[in-house]
Formats: C-alpha cells, structure tokens, sequence
C-alpha cells in the first residue's frame, strides 16, 4: 500500500503535518453546508467535473450553514469534509471549535451576494411589509411581550387580515441566523431598554431580539428551500423565507414581497439597498488541500471572473456578483489559500 493511502497530509502555507494513519485517503471533495450556497456549488462542482474527468466529482451536500460546520469544523482526515458552504460567516465559537480540533487553517472566500427573500404565491396579497412588521409578526417575544398576534393585520393595522403562517429555515440554518442578524435584532435594538438588557442578561436579550415563535405561525421547514416553494403554492395565504436564487427560479409561480418597500432584485440586492441583503462565503478547510485531489482546482474554479462576475455563469443560478474590490480578493484568497484571521470573527 502506498504511503499516500495511509496517511493523510495536512498543508498549510509553511509546512506538511502528518495526521493519523487511520485516516484513509479520500479522492472525491466533499462540500457540506449552506441550502442557499449549494446550487452555486452544485454549478460549480458540474462545471469542474466536466473539465477535470480524472478526478471524481466532487460531492456536495445540503445539510444547513450550522450543521455543515459542525461537520467541517470536527477535525482533519479523510473522515471529515473539506469545504464548507455558508449563507453567513463562519462564527467565533465555530473558529474557535475549529482549531480545538486540529483545524487551524481556514480560508474564507466571499463568492457572492444573495437576498434574504420573503415569497409568496403569485395571488398572494401581502404587497409590502417592513422589517418591524417582520419582527412583530415573527418574534415570540417582541419587545420583551408574548406575541399574540394571529394575523398580519394585527401587526400593523394597514397590512391585510392574512393569519401569520411564515415557512422558514431551523435554527442550523445560516438563512435562520440571517432572519435574526438583519430582520429582527435591528428593531429589536431601536428599543434601549432591551439594549440595556445586553449588557446584564444577554441570554433574555438574546431570547427577546432573536427568539422565533413556536406556536404554529413560523413553521419549520428543513433545510430544503424547495419543499417551502413547494408549501407555498399549496397555501395562498402563507409566506417563506429562502435565497434570492429560489425566487429567481420560481419566478413564474412565486413573487417576492417588498421590505420597505424596497423588492428583492439583482440591483437592490447588488446595492444593499434590499434589507435582506447578505453576504455567501466558502470556507476551505487548507489542510486537505495537497491529500484531496482537486481542491485548489476546484475553489479556483469558483474564483474565475467568468464564474462569480457579474456575467459569470453562476448569475443564471441566481446569486448575485460581490462588488469589484470583493472579487478581487477573493479571487486572490481562492488562489493562494490565505488563511483568515479569526480574531475579526463575532
């Protein structure tokens, strides 16, 4: 048996470690993660595979941004994945899991922008909400209160007397972290006494600004955003929450609804003028890089400008281009494998 199917190399950007023989060599990338980065993946990995036919295409999975990494962030081997897909960044606890378990050097790449989409049916009749409506619709403790509101009326008076039936991500979900960070902890904040909080309870804080109803209003989804595309159209009243390229997709059976007033497009979203704007990352796990074959290939294919530009073959997908100075930097991080600096991290 060849040295190189016992043990697996781990490189980083000033020397090879050597990791337990156990660890058997692997030859396909294994991608795990983000339901709203998998398709841009997906295209990628078909692309890649096309061009790289002595290589086994790469296996990508949907498992959510928190559970993808967990997996990524349990190690370095054979045994565990090599990229990980994330609908928002990579947090401080999961960097800091990350290198408890060996995994030290990570690279981040932005490859691109997506909008945090609420959707309805084409006869939907939720025509405008705002990110307040959304908090007071959707929080189970809206300012510190139980929220007892059944319909979306109750919430603002001039919204219709539709019952609040949200379809939505689970709590392993990147998009459910993006609801909290961008929808909800904004208004929650414009309240000081719950800011104030922060500071001495921030589990209550936590609980009042982030906390989504378990009543039956927001219904948990799973991470398959076709299942909520496919539970909307069974129901005319409800609305979900997905990325952009979802809507995208189905525009010919959904539209999305306009936070202030703003609706999700190409251009809003570009400019961070849609409220549900965000940011899509890859994380690299670079240890697997010389023992995987493929890797830099791979993420360098994602990082070409006819890939992630602005009239790269990932638009068709839905996602939207990173502005020129991002790009450019990514680019160089895919093909150098840069190590991010966990200190930046929240």
């Amino acid at each position: 048996m060849k040295l190189s199917t016992k043990i697996f190399l781990a490189t980083t950007l000033a020397a090879v470690v050597a990791v337990p023989a156990s660890a058997q060599m692997r030859r396909n990338i294994r991608v795990v993660g983000s339901s709203t980065v998998y398709p841009f993946t997906k295209a990628v990995s078909e692309r890649f595979a096309a061009a790289n036919r002595n290589v086994p295409a790469p296996i990508v999975e949907s498992t959510g941004t928190g559970a993808g990494a967990k997996l990524f962030c349990a190690g370095v081997g054979a045994q565990h994945p090599d990229i990980l897909d994330a609908s928002r960044r990579m947090k401080a606890s999961e960097f800091k899991t990350c290198a408890a378990n060996g995994v030290s050097q990570i690279t981040e790449i932005q490859v691109g922008l997506d909008g945090l989409t609420l959707a309805q049916t084409k006869n939907g009749q939720l025509r405008n909400v705002s990110v307040k409506d959304v908090y007071m619709a959707i929080a189970a403790a809206p300012f510190g209160k139980p929220n007892r509101a059944k319909t979306w009326k109750d919430v603002n008076p001039s919204l219709p007397a539709l019952p609040i039936r949200v379809y939505g991500p689970p709590t392993t979900s990147g998009t459910r972290s993006s609801i909290e960070d961008l929808l909800m902890n904004p208004v929650c904040d414009t309240n000081p006494s719950v800011v104030a909080l922060k500071k001495t309870n921030e589990a209550q804080y936590n609980k009042i600004c982030k906390g989504i109803r378990e009543d039956g209003a927001y219904i948990n989804a799973g991470e398959n955003d076709n299942l909520i595309v496919q539970k909307l159209e069974g129901d005319p009243t409800a609305v979900g929450f997905f990325g952009y390229s979802y809507l995208e997709e189905n525009a010919s059976r959904l539209r999305g609804v306009s936070l202030n007033g703003v609706e999700p497009t190409y251009a809003t979203i570009s400019t961070f003028k849609y409220p549900g704007a965000r940011a899509l990352y890859i994380y690299v796990k670079n240890a697997h890089a010389q023992a995987i074959p493929g890797i830099r290939q791979f993420v360098a294919e994602y990082v070409k400008e006819g890939t992630f530009g602005p009239n790269g073959y990932l638009k068709n997908a839905g996602i939207v281009a990173s502005p020129d100075a991002i790009r450019s930097r990514a680019a160089k991080f895919g093909t150098t494998l840069t190590p991010m600096n966990g200190a930046v991290l929240k």
